[in-house]
């Protein structure tokens, strides 16, 4: 689990800084992913694999004053260039290994999560631990602001039947995780499942 952590910080701290530059205009779709989890005033939130803080904004636009945003990340310069874009306004920024969260269980409201999946190391426990942290009944959005097919064309890949995020796959995935999947979209424009808590 190191090596893929090392891996991961190493993958995200040489694109750090020019992050936002190179997905600019992401910002509605971010904003449409999180109105998609009705999120409620005074509701608790975490950004989790936060990245450069992208979604932030909205997360706190949709809580409000009153309620809490979490950005947690893996890489320190993903959460530095989050500082710098202005987005640690939106809630705190805090470096955190998704797989082991500094939370107390059923804390929170709420998670959504933009990109993460593909970089759990272990998906089932890592998920375990998101709903570990989430109320029952609560909410998990797993988002992409463009499609599976539309993302592995931009890498030159196809799509194959063991896609962790292709619907047959996914939805067991997270049932045996503690989540139950509601709603899941795979179109070129945005991937967004979503899951509710069980238990």
């Amino acid at each position: 689990m190191a090596d893929d952590h090392t891996h991961v910080q190493e993958f995200f701290t040489a694109r750090a800084a020019n992050w936002d530059t190179r997905f600019p205009d992401d910002g509605p779709a971010f904003a449409t992913a999180v109105a998609a989890l009705g999120l409620r005033p005074g509701d608790a939130v975490l950004d989790a694999g936060c990245g450069t803080g992208r979604a932030m904004p909205a997360l706190r636009a949709a809580v409000g004053p009153r309620g809490t945003v979490l950005g947690a990340d893996l890489t320190a310069a993903m959460l530095e260039s989050a500082a710098r874009a202005g987005r640690g306004s939106s809630g705190l920024l805090v470096q955190a290994d998704a797989a082991r969260l500094p939370l107390r269980p059923r804390t929170l409201d709420a998670v959504f999560a933009a990109g993460l999946i593909s970089h759990l190391s272990q998906p089932g426990p890592d998920l375990a631990e998101l709903a570990r942290v989430v109320r029952a009944g609560g909410l998990l959005a797993l988002f992409h602001p463009i499609g599976r097919a539309a993302l592995a064309a931009r890498h030159g890949r196809e799509i194959t039947d063991a896609d962790l995020r292709a619907e047959p796959n996914l939805g067991p995935l997270l049932a045996r995780s503690g989540w139950r999947l509601t709603s899941y979209v795979d179109e070129d424009s945005r991937f967004l499942a979503l899951a509710e808590r069980t238990g």
